[in-house]
């Protein structure tokens, strides 16, 4: 029998009676008599905080995954005081809590149960390190559903997983290995087509139990801290998301050349090689926009330095690169060599900027460069001067990007491949140890990264790449999924990661195109490009010891087919851009799963290879050898086959032809989607008309188009072209509207409209309710006209 005066039960402590409840404005404070306080925070009608004290004491309130941007405020607050419980109503949620136990149930206002407490919140005293393990067991509900959690290798469905986070250098890691590099403690849950979000924002080890050890049961605890998790309801799953991307922040735009395609190996080294390279992309006429420099280019691996020998005059050789559109990325370690003739190690020591161990002395281990000390990332001082050091290599070589690996952070030769556990940080005054701060190392040094590309590649923006990560680490950097592996495999893992990576609101997300370990098939390269240029970052990068992975190294017919679709992914940057716009205004996820699209139909909740990039392409990779096609699910919805125009309807699960030069490829009944010309790189050509693919439909469909001077901060003050189409689609009739905004000029003059499954002949057209000549608009037989850009209304008439 537990009493309730003193609630134990196998180490764990819980909540008893509440004896206090105070309200102060948007914070509820429940206090019990075993001294738990519940601090309930509204952040708006249908986002709340929980937060959990012990012994009556709450630790200082401060998060790194919280932008300053947040949005708050609500339209109702009312608590009621029951006899058995309190009730806390917003107006979209109930919040239920038990007066005996402090657990917690959460309705929507008919009463339906969203989420609610099994155990509810309960604690073990840990007396190794001291404090608590913070523990937290929720009920699943019926055919309950689970999704997030990051770059996890697995299922995208997480029911019946047990997963964990702590950053780790996991080199060619497997299907369901776990944990990986990054550590985003959040989930979204569905069930009943109601949709909900759990952040956990805990920097300590996490853990998530999805129904694995117990049927039926949720729950996530952390080796340390407070139980601090963030509730969101939805009820879509586009709602729940957009909330926690408005909590922990979005990007801003990333210069165009970002999404084009890039070119990286370990190492492309002496200049002569890097040279070669690039030549070979303009020789052959596929486009690039990027190429890496990996950690060869430096002085035996100096972070900050140059290796004369290979790179003789790297000023000269990153404007000839630029000179003929290619952008260099340069890779930049944590690690810095102990070497007291290396200028950034003597700073950094003199100033006492690296990490040391308990006991005093400063952290050592081995990475590329031999025994390293650290910089302390969490300390704001040392993030100033990290920033500072890429004044030589951004302002005045020129390097456009930074690419931060080894970040987790990783140390070799050592059992925990990182820290020992006793390191001490300074965590922006609130000292800890490597058990908090572990998870979060990576992205405060893509953070310090980020701010020092900024400033000195300014008036352009900047570009940073990080391995490691946690929640909110899209306000500085894109990411990359790691040292992936050449197999078919692999390239399925690619797809999961890159749509779970969305979902967990960072979507300017990539993997190693081919795998970075072994050597790739042709076959296996050209299916993995098929998938990459539909990935929001398209980098090919490889390990290099088993050979060459450049478009061109697998014979003709693969350099063909790649250079097709990599031109396709060239093609389509402004309808890529307007995706990052609405990314970075809204939250929108840029790839969506299936089960994001469409959470009402039970056929998506385990789907894993079919996605939409954007909110109007359906795309589902060929992953298997020898296909000549492969089955997948269409979901709600009309769809045309990009290759064919042949419709599909939703709702259904059919076969596709896709011979290796192709891949399953379907548009939205109704979407407009702009392109531009194919260009070598972004900013080769100026843009003289902009193509607007029209797919007919017979109803009403909105697409947008967002552009800009394509780099710089002008679009900030309105200088940017919004162009939203409305298009309405009767029996013989086709009605487009445009509605714009921003005051950027567009180069071009006219719009050419592509028109594709238009099911009567054009008789007539009116523009701004005009009628007027076919012959003056350029009409192409039924599917092509040409139009003046600020058209408002166009008309078109059959029969």
């Amino acid at each position: 029998m537990i009493t309730n005066t003193e609630l134990e039960f196998k180490g764990n402590l819980y909540p008893n009676t509440i004896v206090d409840f105070k309200k102060d404005t948007d914070k509820l404070y429940f206090t019990t008599e075993n001294g738990v306080i519940l601090e309930l925070t509204v952040l708006r009608d249908s986002a709340l905080r929980f937060r959990y004290a012990t012994e009556h004491v709450f630790e200082p309130d401060f998060s790194y995954a919280i932008s300053e941007d947040v949005n708050l405020g609500f339209n109702h607050l009312e608590v009621e005081d029951q006899a058995s419980q309190y009730i806390v109503m917003t107006s979209k949620l109930k919040v239920f809590i038990n007066k005996v136990d402090l657990k917690i149930k959460i309705t929507d206002m008919e009463d339906n149960v969203i989420n609610q407490d099994e155990l509810g919140f309960h604690w073990e005293e840990n007396y190794e390190f001291g404090g608590n393990i913070v523990k937290m067991s929720k009920v699943a509900q019926t055919a309950e559903s689970f999704y997030g959690l990051g770059d996890k290798a697995t299922h995208s469905n997480l029911k019946g997983k047990r997963l964990n986070n702590w950053a780790m250098d996991q080199y060619a890691f497997g299907k369901d290995q776990d944990p990986l590099y990054k550590a985003i403690p959040f989930f979204v849950g569905l069930h009943n087509n109601q949709s909900y979000g759990i952040f956990f924002d805990n920097t300590f080890r996490t853990y998530f139990d999805f129904s694995h050890e117990r049927r039926n049961i949720t729950s996530f605890w952390a080796d340390g801290g407070e139980m601090n998790y963030y509730f969101f309801y939805g009820p879509k799953m586009d709602q729940v998301v957009k909330a926690y991307t408005d909590l922990t922040g979005r990007p801003e735009l990333p210069p165009l050349w970002t999404l084009g395609f890039q070119q990286c190996k370990w190492s492309y080294y002496p200049e002569s090689r890097v040279k070669e390279v690039a030549k070979t992309f303009r020789d052959l006429k596929i486009p690039c926009d990027g190429i890496y420099l990996d950690i060869d280019y430096m002085e035996g691996f100096r972070c900050f330095t140059w290796n004369n020998e290979y790179f003789p005059d790297p000023k000269r050789m990153v404007k000839e690169l630029s000179d003929d559109g290619f952008k260099t990325v340069a890779i930049i370690d944590p690690g810095i060599k102990v070497d007291k003739d290396y200028w950034v190690y003597q700073e950094g020591k003199d100033n006492d900027y690296f990490c040391k161990r308990g006991d005093g002395p400063y952290m050592r281990g081995k990475v590329w460069p031999g025994e390293c000390n650290f910089p302390d990332f969490t300390n704001p001082e040392v993030r100033d001067w990290w920033a500072g050091l890429y004044k030589e290599l951004i302002g005045d070589i020129g390097i456009k990007g930074v690419w931060n690996d080894m970040n987790e952070p990783a140390v070799m030769e050592v059992p925990t491949k990182t820290f020992p556990l006793d390191v001490r940080h300074d965590y922006d005054g609130f000292r800890c140890s490597h058990r908090k701060a572990h998870n979060i190392y990576g992205t405060q040094m893509a953070r310090a990264t980020y701010e020092g590309v900024k400033k000195y590649v300014y008036p352009k923006r900047p570009f940073v790449i990080t391995r490691s990560a946690y929640s909110g680490a899209q306000r500085f950097t894109s990411t990359w999924t790691g040292d992936n592996i050449a197999t078919w495999e692999h390239l399925w893992i690619a797809n999961v990661q890159a749509q779970r990576m969305c979902m967990s609101g960072m979507s300017h997300v990539g993997s190693d195109i081919g795998g970075f370990a072994e050597q790739p098939s042709g076959e296996l390269f050209v299916r993995w490009i098929q998938l990459g240029i539909f990935h929001p970052l398209c980098r090919v990068h490889s390990s290099g010891d088993h050979g060459d992975q450049e478009p061109w190294s697998f014979g003709d017919e693969i350099t063909d087919i790649s250079r097709k679709f990599i031109e396709l992914r060239y093609q389509l940057l402004p309808y890529l851009y307007t995706m990052f716009y609405k990314y970075t205004k809204e939250g929108s996820p840029m790839l969506q799963s299936l089960v994001y699209y469409d959470q009402e139909d039970p056929q998506t909740h385990f789907r894993t290879d079919e996605f939409i990039f954007g909110e109007q392409i359906l795309v589902c990779p060929i992953q298997e050898p020898n296909a000549q096609g492969r089955r997948m699910y269409f979901p709600k919805g009309k769809w045309y086959n990009y290759w064919t125009d042949e419709i599909v309807g939703g709702g259904i699960e059919k076969w596709v032809v896709a011979k290796l030069d192709s891949i399953p490829l379907f548009v939205k009944e109704g979407a407009i989607i702009p392109k531009y010309p194919v260009q070598q790189y972004v900013g080769e050509l100026e843009i003289k008309e902009l193509a607007l693919d029209v797919y007919y439909k017979l109803g009403v469909e909105n697409s947008m188009v967002f552009e800009d001077a394509q780099d710089g901060y002008d679009y900030k003050k309105g200088r940017y072209s919004l162009r939203n189409f409305k298009l309405k689609g009767k029996e013989k009739e086709l009605i487009i509207q445009q509605f714009k905004d921003g005051t950027f000029i567009t180069p071009y003059e006219n719009l050419k409209f592509r028109i594709h499954g238009l099911p009567f002949k054009i008789t007539s057209i009116q523009l701004d309710n005009e009628k007027v000549s076919l012959a003056e608009l350029k009409l192409n037989g039924n599917n092509s006209i040409e139009i003046n850009k600020d058209f408002t209304v166009l008309h078109i008439i059959g029969k």
